[in-house]
């Protein structure tokens, strides 16, 4: 009979009776909670916070910045809103049963005119109320998106800058020419005095004026002064947009209740 004096011991905290499974190669370890949730330094990396406050709201948030991008594409380092992007975004926003309201967050320089108009109109055209804050600049078609609002507001330091529709690239020196350009004008006008309190004769007076900008035609309106031409309703920030969009989002459902 042959003696181990070395027999193999369970190391501790096993259990030699109970059978021992081994994962699969194929099968990963779940994750915590905690684990997938993006670390502070991606969040710093991404963001410059190392949190990012989440509130659930019946508003929903849009923000639109930079150059307004229309068919051709901008280079990488222009800050752009790209309209295929807004376009879906309004059209969820109208379906959804749980956004109640629109904000818009507007600091652009313009950009395409009739993908701005498109963005306008689709605001416009929404059955629920909103409202746009003009920050640091709402210039050219810009102008229409921050009208397109049930109501607008605009910071004191902000400035809106209205100028005639310029055009880039090749343009052929005929009457039609001038003449498409004119209608084109006239649809920017007509949109922007129908969605706010300025006249016709005083949009264009400002349109045409010269001496307001470097070299150009056309004027640079502080923020109240866009609100005394009746361009925008009134200044006004985060908290007023929010008091303002929360009052005729109530108003609306008592409207609702009513006729029901």
């Amino acid at each position: 009979m042959i003696v181990n004096d070395n027999p193999v011991v369970a190391p501790p905290g096993t259990n030699p009776e109970e059978p021992q499974i081994h994962p699969s190669p194929t099968e990963t370890p779940k994750k915590s909670k905690q684990a997938q949730k993006a670390g502070p330094t991606e969040t710093i990396q991404e963001l410059g916070a190392t949190e990012v406050p989440i509130a659930k709201s019946n508003i929903h948030v849009m923000t639109i910045i930079g150059q307004i991008e229309g068919h051709m594409v901008l280079p990488p380092n222009s800050k752009t809103t790209k309209y295929e992007h807004i376009m879906p975004q309004l059209v969820a926003i109208e379906q959804s049963p749980e956004v109640e309201g629109l904000m818009l967050l507007l600091n652009t320089v313009g950009g395409d005119v009739e993908a701005g108009l498109a963005i306008a109109e689709m605001i416009a055209s929404m059955s629920k109320p909103s409202v746009s804050i003009v920050l640091g600049g709402g210039h050219s078609i810009g102008v229409p998106v921050a009208v397109s609002a049930t109501h607008s507001f605009i910071v004191e330091s902000a400035t809106m800058t209205i100028h005639p529709i310029r055009l880039t690239g090749l343009v052929i020196g005929a009457q039609s020419s001038f003449d498409y350009l004119e209608k084109m004008q006239d649809r920017v006008n007509n949109f922007i005095t129908s969605h706010s309190n300025i006249s016709e004769k005083k949009l264009k007076e400002l349109l045409f004026k010269t001496g307001e900008l470097s070299r150009d035609i056309g004027t640079s309106l502080a923020g109240r002064d866009a609100v005394h031409y009746g361009l925008i309703d009134e200044i006004g920030g985060i908290a007023q947009a929010m008091t303002t969009l929360q009052e005729m989002i109530h108003a609306k459902k008592e409207t609702k209740g009513l006729k029901q």
